[in-house]
């Protein structure tokens, strides 16, 4: 592998291209320690230690962001209001005729969609920064720190104003340095910049483990996290390459005097087809009664079972409700995005049939029969992986915050597979060996 770097370094355009990439995240790392104007950055810090970094309702914001959201500052957001606003234009694609419209016009369709998502992005990094901002006035943001209502000093309406701008124009400047890195760099930059964010925390949650073990000094709770961190993203790259190929034939056509067709290729279907959202919907799902308890007053019955059941992550009915979800949500998600009929017709319009099965609406009917069936362990696998944290948690005492699991291993196993991918197929061209042999 070191010599296929080596061989990546000596090429100039992908030398220029790695080169820019990484330049390009050196920025996104600096702006995410930035902080926005009238935030008391000796208060912010001193609510991070107080709090030894648990992170609550805000973990999955502040895992997008790579910490920047809970030290308030100018990337606070991160790219989480871009992929909110792409995961919302996916789902409005079926319901809208106009969008689905749009979607089979080709690249042109395609740049409108594209446009729409930035316009959105914005509109949510609005209302995302106005509700962070409002968090931080109140004190809430972090509830067990004597500094909380410190942290935004001057309660101005123009310096609340001034703050939400200053978010919303770095949510901008994320979603345009990833755009870069898409046009200009290697692999998908929003993809890459949540990789940035997820991996830059990795290192202190693996400390905060090693400072908070008691046997050998921490070492042998860090090693074994270590190990199991090494079988899961074994594990993940196994299901995530996993896939079932359906054989297509196309039969042979003569126009004029070519012939056309004759050729065999499949239909890959992987085991894990919705990939990472089940488990970001099903968490952003169960923040919502952490949530609106966070921000109502009283001592109702129906606050208390919120809190004692659906707010920490290692109750069981939590465990039951989000593993019920991350099923539900995987089904959910694979019949939007994949339509059997829609491909079962491209296939007979193109003279294309599964060997055994009659081009039409068997063709459909057989294509929702597998995707069904692989569906199950792929859920299912979502669901193990996304209850890792909740297991360490219970076993090991390490905190919520925990590095190696759910969300974020997906994220970086998912992205590092197809940004390799992508350095390899370059490599190829010009025939290099590659990384995956």
């Amino acid at each position: 592998m070191l010599a296929t770097f080596v061989h990546a370094f000596k090429t100039p355009d992908l030398r220029r291209k790695l080169l820019f990439t990484l330049g390009v995240i050196v920025v996104y790392r600096l702006g995410t320690h930035v902080p926005i104007p009238g935030v008391n950055y000796k208060a912010v810090q001193q609510c991070l230690d107080q709090t030894s970094g648990s992170q609550g309702l805000f973990g999955l914001v502040n895992l997008f962001s790579g910490g920047a959201l809970l030290q308030i500052t100018i990337f606070a957001l991160g790219v989480l209001p871009y992929i909110t606003a792409s995961i919302i234009l996916q789902l409005l694609t079926v319901v809208i005729p106009r969008l689905e419209a749009l979607k089979k016009e080709g690249q042109a369709g395609t740049a409108k969609i594209t446009q729409y998502t930035r316009y959105l992005t914005v509109g949510l990094a609005l209302l995302q920064g106005a509700g962070l901002v409002s968090t931080a006035r109140s004190g809430t943001l972090f509830s067990n720190c004597t500094a909380a209502s410190d942290i935004v000093p001057d309660r101005a309406i123009f310096t609340t104003v001034t703050m939400i701008i200053t978010m919303t124009a770095g949510t901008c400047v994320v979603m345009w340095l990833g755009e870069l890195i898409t046009d200009r760099g290697i692999g998908n930059g929003m993809s890459i910049l949540m990789f940035v964010s997820i991996a830059a925390t990795t290192p202190s949650a693996l400390w905060a483990i090693k400072k908070q073990g008691t046997l050998a000094g921490g070492w042998i709770e860090f090693g074994g996290v270590v190990l199991v961190a090494l079988a899961v993203v074994g594990l993940v790259v196994f299901v995530e390459q996993a896939q079932r190929r359906i054989p297509v034939q196309y039969a042979k056509r003569m126009i004029g005097r070519r012939s056309y067709g004759g050729t065999s290729t499949y239909i890959p279907l992987k085991v894990n087809q919705a990939g990472v959202i089940p488990v970001i919907f099903a968490s952003s799902l169960l923040y919502i009664p952490a949530l609106v308890l966070q921000f109502s007053h009283g001592d109702s019955k129906w606050q208390t079972w919120i809190a004692q059941n659906l707010t920490k992550s290692d109750h069981p009915i939590y465990l039951t409700a989000y593993s019920v979800l991350i099923v539900f949500f995987a089904f959910f998600y694979v019949a939007i995005t994949f339509d059997p009929d829609e491909i079962a017709g491209d296939m007979k319009q193109y003279g294309g049939f599964i060997p055994g099965i009659r081009a039409g609406r068997p063709t459909a009917e057989y294509l929702g029969y597998v995707l069904n069936r692989i569906t199950w362990p792929g859920a299912l696998y979502l669901g193990l992986i996304a209850l890792i944290p909740a297991v360490a948690l219970a076993t090991t005492g390490a905190s919520q915050n925990f590095p190696f699991g759910g969300t974020s291993i997906l994220i970086i196993v998912g992205v590092g597979l197809e940004t390799v991918k992508q350095i390899e197929s370059q490599l190829q061209q010009r025939h290099y060996e590659g990384f995956l042999r």
